[in-house]
């Protein structure tokens, strides 16, 4: 007899996949090849045209079958969000986020539901989100709340932070993170550093100019005195609202023309992005996960970032950890940390070798088979 793990493989095809489709991507093609004996699994989409089915068949491969709801995202999220719909039926299903069919069911008749928290956005930060979406968050976690049989995390720091918003007891189990699918450095680097029109040297940042990403006081630590006038090359887009990173670093003290942005980048792109820097900063103020690290990590560069929580568990003194605290000090301190490491080569590539040690903790593989043993367990 098989065991049958459903997982809902949607946001794959979803209009904007964003970090959330990356996720489910590669730890859907990790759950398949972490398949226990006489296990296998199945995907669940929403109604979705022809292509898409073949686009989840084929980027991960070795499904069991597809099962097809018959309403489309929008219609199936508010339909799960007040749970008028039998689909996608029983068994065990995973949920890669709040996304999942969270009803009253019986588990000794083998029927769970697991779903996937990734932050608490729309609690905390609940400006970052449109209104509709901070809508659905919060009616969805009370849905997982009473029905789900345990939660996912990404990290212990977001466990505590969800712990504070809703007790669900010992059902929340962390299962972190690993880099993304294809972020390698190939031999074609310095062509694909050419097309990106890469400098020499430069930071690599990724986050936008919305204040809690950090990036705003990256921009004021470059334009502090002593500080090397290096490039820096912003992953991710160049305006946020009616600011754009020029405007900001010039008022700054910065000149424009070491600003540099790339966004929508490849993973193979991306890996070179990072690897060539001289350094990878991530300065947000708050995180759920620390993806960004762990990607840095696995790509030998030295990190700077802030003492996030979720980002000091993930690095465990990995990376250079820079104290947000208030006011104008962290700008300070990212200034020094900066410094520091741009002006000792050796301290930067001992943090390079720790880092990249330190990435060995983190696969998809393993995260695949915790996933496999919670629903053993439940």
């Amino acid at each position: 007899m098989t065991t049958t793990l459903r997982v809902i493989l949607d946001q794959i095809v979803a209009p904007v996949p964003g970090a959330l489709g990356r996720y489910t991507l590669d730890l859907g093609r990790a759950l398949v090849e972490a398949s226990p004996r006489n296990c296998a699994v199945e995907g669940i989409v929403s109604s979705s045209l022809p292509d898409d089915y073949d686009r989840v068949l084929r980027e991960v491969p070795g499904l069991a079958g597809l099962y097809k709801t018959t309403l489309a995202r929008r219609e199936l999220a508010a339909a799960w969000q007040l749970g008028i719909t039998t689909s996608p039926g029983g068994g065990m299903i995973h949920g890669m986020s709040l996304f999942a069919p969270l009803r009253k069911h019986d588990r000794t008749d083998g029927n769970q539901v697991v779903v996937t928290v990734h932050d608490v956005l729309a609690w905390t930060n609940p400006e970052a989100l449109s209104a509709a979406s901070v809508a659905w968050q919060k009616g969805t976690l009370k849905r997982a709340h009473k029905h789900a049989d345990a939660i996912v995390v990404p990290t212990h720091a977001l466990a505590e932070r969800l712990g504070m918003i809703a007790d669900f007891g010992d059902r929340v189990r962390v299962i972190g993170t690993a880099p993304r699918s294809g972020l390698t450095i190939g031999p074609d680097a310095d062509e694909r550093a050419a097309r990106l029109g890469l400098p020499r040297e430069y930071l690599a940042v990724p986050g936008t100019l919305e204040p809690r990403k950090g990036v705003v006081d990256v921009l004021a630590a470059l334009g502090r005195s002593g500080v090397p006038e290096v490039p820096v090359v912003v992953i991710g887009p160049e305006s946020w609202g009616d600011q754009h990173l020029a405007t900001v670093a010039e008022e700054y003290g910065v000149d424009p023309a070491r600003i540099h942005h790339l966004d929508e980048l490849d993973p193979a792109d991306l890996a070179v992005v990072i690897g060539r820097s001289l350094a990878f900063v991530d300065p947000s103020h708050d995180a759920g996960s620390g993806t960004s690290l762990i990607e840095a990590f696995s790509l030998g560069v030295p990190v700077i970032h802030s003492d996030a929580p979720a980002f000091l568990e993930v690095s465990a003194g990995a990376g250079l950890a820079v104290p947000v605290g208030v006011g104008d000090g962290y700008i300070d301190r990212l200034a020094a940390a900066i410094t520091s490491v741009i002006g000792d080569r050796s301290f930067a590539d001992r943090m390079a070798l720790t880092g990249s040690d330190r990435s060995r903790a983190f696969s998809w593989r393993d995260s695949a088979e915790r996933v496999w043993q919670l629903h053993a367990d439940l």
